[in-house]
């Protein structure tokens, strides 16, 4: 059992939360992390590179010189990749990287996820985290107030405007709803910031 610290929006301890690691795989999968990081990366690439062949490039079709007698090596044609101007060999073209993952595998990526970051004690949990109004300096000092002062995720149970517009221009500082996590998103910040509702239900769906 990990038991993690519930705290109120300005720090206060409020409980703690004891979390089965059964539920949570059990152990840290790394290779199955690896797949779904490298997954997240390559459905990330844009893949718009384009590159000409020779036969793409603009030039006449007519041989430079003769064959023999001029002491240049032999040439058919100015547009020959050996050529300043010519085509690229093996030319590069656009593609999609992407590709997917077994969904069942990403749910297990995500767990392993969650269960890496309570194992290093990279995850917090806040009782309720409401604001008065959007500002950047309010969740700022709410971040603060927890001790996180780093690169975090917030968590929450669903969209929440006031949050997000609050958060946006903080510099490393994301927010997902619950539905929208994943592996990936998990490992990248520092830190990780649950309200208790996003725990307890994000633990409720991956019994």
């Amino acid at each position: 059992m990990i038991e993690v610290p519930v705290l109120d929006i300005g720090g206060k301890p409020q409980g703690t939360l004891s979390i089965d690691e059964a539920k949570l795989g059990g152990k840290v999968n790394p290779r199955l992390l690896r797949d779904a990081v490298v997954m997240y990366e390559a459905n990330k690439r844009v893949g718009t590179v384009a590159t000409k062949s020779r036969s793409e490039r603009e030039g006449s079709g007519k041989k430079p010189y003769r064959q023999k007698g001029t002491g240049l090596a032999r040439a058919g044609s100015i547009r020959s990749p050996i050529w300043r101007g010519g085509g690229r060999i093996h030319a590069l073209k656009p593609r999609d990287y992407s590709y997917q993952m077994p969904r069942q595998a990403k749910r297990l990526a995500l767990r392993s996820a969650v269960l890496a970051k309570l194992q290093d004690g990279e995850v917090a949990v806040v009782d309720k985290l409401e604001l008065a109004e959007a500002k950047t300096k309010l969740m700022a000092a709410a971040l603060k107030g927890l001790g996180i002062d780093g690169t975090c995720l917030i968590v929450l149970p669903k969209p929440d405007e006031k949050i997000w517009k609050s958060a946006r221009n903080l510099p490393h500082v994301n927010v997902s709803a619950l539905a929208d996590l994943n592996a990936y998103d998990v490992l990248l910040p520092k830190k990780l910031l649950f309200t208790k509702d996003a725990l307890n239900q994000f633990l409720g769906v991956t019994s």
